[in-house]
């Protein structure tokens, strides 16, 4: 048995089950069915009625066996058979893996059947209950376990659901509140579209007032008129009874300062004209003639009026540019420092005439005043309500003078602090502004296609100069002249005289709009560039253009001329400023390798690209 069990851990796990063999067995018996209406063939000698009727019975007794044991296997099936206790025991210990047990009670069970002690019909089977229990409790099993997964995903799905109810509550919440400010928006459009509503009236009505106010103002200036020349008349009376003689008074008009009295009048001044006319004739005095004017006669009107200086003088400037004969070169320009001023686009700069101070204007609304190199801030002035368009210094060094896109003009006293004086005449944007070398007279350009001369004494416009048909976008005085020099986007320049604010001549030769004109140091030649990047020398005795140069596609924004004026193969020096890709808001110093006195010329920061042309 030991070898047995050997042999049985090696191959594998088996059973055993005991069989007996007998030697008549009737499961082999194969009976024949004799069917009642048979004749049967008795043996001589043998025929009895009594045994043919047991012979018949035996038969049909054995068929009705037969069909019994077809219908019980027919029943059972393999697999509802009972197992045997002992095969059961053993399979169950072969599973387990319990070999010694096996052996065991294998040798035992063998003892005790062949003694006799255990009969097979204590043996019994295995019941079908029992394995059906085991199906069972493994089906119970993985019932707990789907269970279980179920009641997680359950849980999850709970903690999904209250998470989708609270973004549902938020997002609801989120929709009232969205829903609320809605509605309370409306209300507010509407009660805004109420107010507006009960306000048009009253705008109606203060535009009714204004006009009626203006209407006023203009009968209350013409009554004045009037109220001046009785007056004039009654004084020329009573100088005639005191003198006993006849003499002619005029008559000074009361008007704005910007005007000029150009002959035209309109029904309105001629009906007043002739009234007054004839108030003189009924009060014996001799009516008011312009050309009789003393204040005309010596070309003033106010008396605080500045005169023109002498057309004759010589530029003392002249002699000393002769000193800086150091020639130009390309490469000694190096970048020293990059000042942050302004906090928007640097939009003009302005150097003074003497000491080393720089002011710059910017889109922020402001101009500084900062020492260089070190960039420490000296002064910063406040008061434009728009982007600054150009600066310039005063020839003595002491003001300022800033235009804006304000449409104003003013001027700055470095020692007040503040400002002096502010002109407004220009209905658009101005662009550019200028001194007279005598330091009484403002010229400045504007959108509006005019220019002004202001007097800075006088407080008041001078002349307006009209004949540019759009912009004008520069404007300069020659040096110790009364000429001014005129840029606009029309493709023309212009000469002007300052005296009487009448056109001297035109130069045509640009193509595009013109940015920026200037004279050189002699005053016989005139450098502009325009808008494409293309710069013209421009003799101003022939009226002529001289050279064309293209520095473009960018367009040239301000040009210079050398200090020193000089030819160097036949060719004025002549730096050109224009930028490529829009403004900065930080003003770079150039620092060459030359004397900074040489230096004092007007640039422009609006650019990013420097170049020399020789």
């Amino acid at each position: 048995m030991e070898g047995e069990a050997a042999v049985a851990g090696a191959e594998g796990p088996f059973c055993l089950q005991q069989v007996t063999i007998t030697e008549d067995s009737e499961d082999d018996y194969q009976y024949e069915e004799v069917p009642a209406d048979d004749d049967f063939s008795l043996v001589e000698g043998d025929e009895d009625l009594v045994k043919a009727l047991q012979t018949i019975q035996e038969q049909s007794e054995d068929a009705q066996i037969i069909a019994q044991r077809s219908v019980l296997t027919s029943k059972h099936s393999v697999s509802e058979i009972p197992e045997v206790v002992d095969d059961f025991l053993c399979n169950f210990l072969v599973r387990m893996g319990m070999v010694r047990t096996l052996d065991c009670f294998q040798t035992e069970w063998y003892e005790l059947m062949q003694k006799g002690a255990i009969e097979r019909k204590d043996i019994g089977f295995v019941p079908d209950m029992y394995t059906y229990n085991q199906h069972l409790e493994m089906e119970n099993r993985r019932l707990k376990k789907e269970l279980e997964n179920y009641k997680l995903a359950a849980s999850k799905a709970k903690e999904a659901l209250q998470k989708i109810q609270k973004g549902r509550d938020f997002h609801r919440m989120n929709h009232k509140r969205v829903v609320q400010e809605k509605n309370r928006l409306i209300s507010d459009i509407k009660r805004l579209k109420a107010h507006y509503a009960s306000y048009e009236p009253m705008l109606k009505q203060l535009t009714e007032k204004y006009q009626t106010i203006l209407r006023q103002k203009m009968l209350t200036s013409l009554e004045r008129d009037r109220a001046v020349g009785q007056v004039t008349g009654l004084q020329a009376t009573l100088q005639n009874l005191e003198s006993g003689r006849a003499s002619e008074i005029p008559v000074t008009r009361a008007g704005h300062r910007c005007e000029r009295e150009d002959g035209r009048q309109g029904p309105t001044q001629k009906a007043v004209q002739e009234n007054r006319e004839q108030k003189y004739l009924y009060a014996g005095v001799a009516p008011y003639d312009p050309a009789k004017d003393p204040t005309k006669q010596k070309g003033k009107k106010y008396p605080k009026d500045s005169e023109f200086p002498i057309d004759t003088q010589v530029n003392p400037y002249l002699a000393r540019a002769k000193e800086c004969t150091r020639p130009l070169k390309s490469g000694v320009y190096r970048l020293s420092s990059t000042l942050k001023v302004h906090d928007l686009a640097v939009s003009c700069l302005a150097l003074h005439p003497r000491k080393d101070i720089v002011v710059t204007a910017s889109d922020d609304r402001l101009w500084k005043m900062w020492a260089f190199p070190n960039g420490n801030i000296i002064m910063t002035g406040e008061g434009h309500t728009d982007w600054l368009s150009g600066c310039c210094f005063h020839p003595s060094g002491t003001k300022l003078v800033t235009s804006s896109g304000d449409t104003t003009v003013r001027i700055w006293d470095f020692t007040k602090g503040e400002c002096i004086v502010t002109f407004e005449g220009h209905s658009r944007a101005v662009w550019d502004c200028s001194w007279h070398s005598c330091g009484d007279f403002v010229a400045s350009a504007s959108m509006d296609n005019t220019s002004k001369i202001w007097d800075i004494n006088s407080e008041r416009c001078r002349y307006t100069m009209r004949g540019h048909k759009d912009s004008v976008n520069s404007i300069e005085f020659l040096p110790f002249s009364n000429t001014i020099l005129t840029s606009s986007a029309d493709k023309t320049l212009s000469l002007w005289d300052a005296r009487t604010g009448l056109c001297a001549q035109t130069f045509y030769g640009h193509l595009h709009s013109c940015n920026h004109a200037t004279f050189n140091m002699k005053g016989d030649t005139i450098v502009s560039c325009d808008s494409y990047g293309v710069m013209k020398f421009w003799d101003v005795r022939r009226v002529t253009p001289m050279v064309s140069i293209d520095a473009g596609p960018h367009p040239g924004n301000q040009v210079v001329f050398d200090p020193s004026g000089a030819e160097r193969d036949n060719s004025q020096v002549m730096i050109s400023l224009s930028w490529a890709k829009g403004c900065h808001a930080s003003a770079h110093l150039l620092a060459p390798i030359m004397p900074v006195s040489c230096l004092k010329r007007r640039m422009s920061a609006l650019s990013d690209v420097l170049t020399l042309h020789l």
